[in-house]
């Protein structure tokens, strides 16, 4: 959530920041803003709206010029989306800047305090207080800046990603993180700094970053470089530069209308890169050194816990169908931000499984440190390199989907299932539970799986008629059993997601105890019928709802004849092994999700009210 983008050099700040913030569009967010010191002054421009909004505006009322700049998109907290709650916000003399991700939790308090102190506040954020609290430090206590923001955030409580500077000493920009991401970008013989809450907007200019741990700040002085701090203690810290291993056609569209379409067609190579190098299948082995190395942990687990949120939830309860049936495992499967909260039961024999395309998302990372703090393994599956659950676990796997842009996820959810079977396999091989044949039969079936989702995407003209049909629904069920129970799950997010359209995912069976009720002729109902699993069950399922004239749309293998006879329509799917179908029946919800927005004319790629990574509670 939010975007933080700012930059110091030699180089106009402006459109670095203005580029940069589109960069972050992903993320979600209903304002932008920028600040920029000219020279002489401090220019600020900010608006509710879009960057291409904020761009307009700016270029009409303020001096575009100038090295040193922040800028701003922001997901509405504190405070509903307008021009003045948005960011940067200015201290009450004018002289200090801010930009913030996060929250912070007593900024009541601290209002109520600077106010008997003669402050006033024009926003109703928490963030003008943070910058009113650090320019009230630094003039009663004669600090520089530095000192100020570690002081001031000693007396705060809550989640902060922060960009400072003070027009009087525009050589100098202020940072610091905690719970929120944040890395700088170091140009050449440090003559220029990047700051973004991701490196996408500055992956053009420079491969070197340094990524803040928790509870750091950093000084960033022109020509002079970085110094981090703990913001508790104020001891040094070594800085780790690290070299970025994405770069722009990454993260641009690549001649596709939306990313999310992009990054649905991405799958096939995003699956092959996640279990490239991890599949011997000509060997007969799964290679992975997060499991290997800790290979004790696992075999000698009471259960396996997994936490995760929306999307990423969706896959692990997927990975509790495979854990159990192939390595015999318990498996129990949290939101993460109910695990937080309700004093579960941990012990040092558990291990927890975290899930996260973007490795930042709040309530998995205080679900990881809970369980931590009861002496549980943890291990995380996430994205991105270096984010903060990767940092925050003891050992892990990355999938290999590359950036994903598109809000919506789509390649980070077969990425993570495929991790996820490539785990539960080694451990099922380790265990015995698996025999020879078996466990070389899901190693083919699973080295297959790319050319089958290639194969997968060729219905899509097939689906943009069914989409066509039903664009205008007002509701819709998902129905599915067994591992494809947590894809009808995921199909209704999906088109709830972009499309606004309100839907619900089912196990079919539970249809009866409710759901039968909505069904009637306006109803559509897609049905995950998949040959393997409890095909006869299903087709049952159909039968109840075809006598109740409800329209079907059936989710089948190729050459199915029943369920073809009984629904409206059938999207096929290549045959596949039980426990990898997911990988396929997910592909066709995704693109009716896709082809149904668009012809409602929504925003697929930053829906309304939601964010990419979500980095508050």
């Amino acid at each position: 959530m939010c975007g933080i983008v700012g930059y110091l050099g030699t180089r106009d700040a402006y459109p670095i920041i203005i580029e940069g913030l589109k960069r972050l569009e992903y993320r979600g967010y209903d304002s932008a803003g920028i600040a920029l010191f000219d020279g002489t002054d401090l220019k600020v421009s900010k608006t509710k709206g879009k960057v291409a909004d904020l761009e307009k505006k700016s270029e009409a009322e303020i001096t575009t010029h100038g090295c040193v700049g922040i800028g701003h998109t922001r997901w509405a907290t504190h405070g509903v989306p307008n021009d003045v709650n948005s960011h940067p916000h200015v201290s009450n003399s004018g002289e200090l800047v801010i930009i913030h991700n996060g929250i912070i939790e007593n900024y009541d308090s601290l209002k109520q305090e600077l106010t008997s102190r003669g402050y006033t506040f024009k926003s109703d954020t928490d963030t003008e207080v943070l910058i009113n609290l650090i320019e009230y430090v630094k003039k009663t206590e004669g600090v520089k800046l530095g000192k100020a923001v570690q002081i001031a955030l000693n007396q705060v409580i809550g989640a902060y990603a922060i960009a400072v500077f003070d027009k009087n000493k525009p050589e100098e920009v202020v940072v610091a993180k905690l719970g929120s991401p944040l890395a700088i970008g170091i140009g050449k013989d440090e003559d220029e700094f990047f700051i973004a809450s991701d490196a996408s907007p500055f992956i053009e200019y420079t491969k070197n970053a340094v990524y803040l741990e928790d509870e750091e700040m950093a000084v960033i002085r022109f020509h002079k470089g970085i110094k981090v701090r703990k913001i508790k203690d104020d001891s040094l810290v070594d800085t780790y530069v690290q070299e970025l291993q994405i770069n722009l056609e990454q993260i641009e569209k690549g001649g596709y209308e939306h990313f999310m379409l992009k990054e649905i067609h991405e799958q096939p190579k995003a699956i092959q890169d996640t279990y490239r190098g991890r599949l011997l299948r000509n060997e007969a082995i799964i290679k992975m050194a997060g499991i290997e190395d800790n290979m004790k942990k696992f075999l000698n687990a009471n259960r396996i816990i997994v936490v995760a949120c929306g999307t990423s939830w969706h896959a692990g309860l997927v990975a509790e169908y495979i854990f159990e049936d192939l390595a015999r495992i318990p498996v129990e499967v949290e939101y993460a931000s109910e695990f937080r909260y309700r004093n579960p039961v941990i012990t040092e024999n558990d291990v927890l499984i975290a899930i996260s395309q973007s490795g930042e998302t709040a309530d998995t990372l205080a679900a990881i440190k809970l369980a931590k703090s009861k002496g549980a393994f943890v291990f995380g599956v996430c994205n991105v390199v270096g984010s903060s659950i990767a940092r925050e676990s003891h050992a892990g796997a990355y999938t290999h989907a590359g950036p994903e842009i598109g809000v919506a996820s789509t390649k980070a959810f077969t990425t993570q299932i495929t991790v996820l079977t490539l785990i539960a396999l080694r451990l099922a091989r380790a265990k015995g539970t698996i025999s020879s044949s078996d466990f070389r039969q899901h190693l083919l079936e699973l080295e297959m799986i790319p050319g089958k989702v290639e194969q997968a995407l060729k219905s899509d003209d097939l689906i943009k008629n069914i989409a066509n049909i039903y664009k205008d629904a007002k509701n819709m069920l998902y129905l599915g059993r067994g591992f494809n129970f947590p894809v009808a799950l995921e199909g209704a997010l999906k088109l709830k997601e972009i499309s606004y359209i309100h839907a619900e995912g089912y196990p079919a069976a539970e249809m009866k105890h409710g759901p039968i009720a909505l069904i009637d002729e306006n109803m559509p109902v897609i049905v995950i019928a998949t040959k393997k699993g409890h095909y006869e069950k299903v087709v049952s399922n159909i039968q109840e709802i075809k006598s109740r004239k409800g329209k079907i749309i059936g989710i089948v293998t190729e050459g199915d004849v029943q369920v073809r006879q009984l629904a409206d329509h059938v999207i096929e799917v290549p045959e596949s092994l039980e426990a990898l179908s997911p990988l396929l029946t997910t592909i066709p919800l995704q693109l009716l999700s896709y082809h149904i927005a668009v012809m409602l004319g929504k925003n697929v790629d930053q829906p309304r009210n939601l964010a990419k990574s979500v980095t508050v509670e």
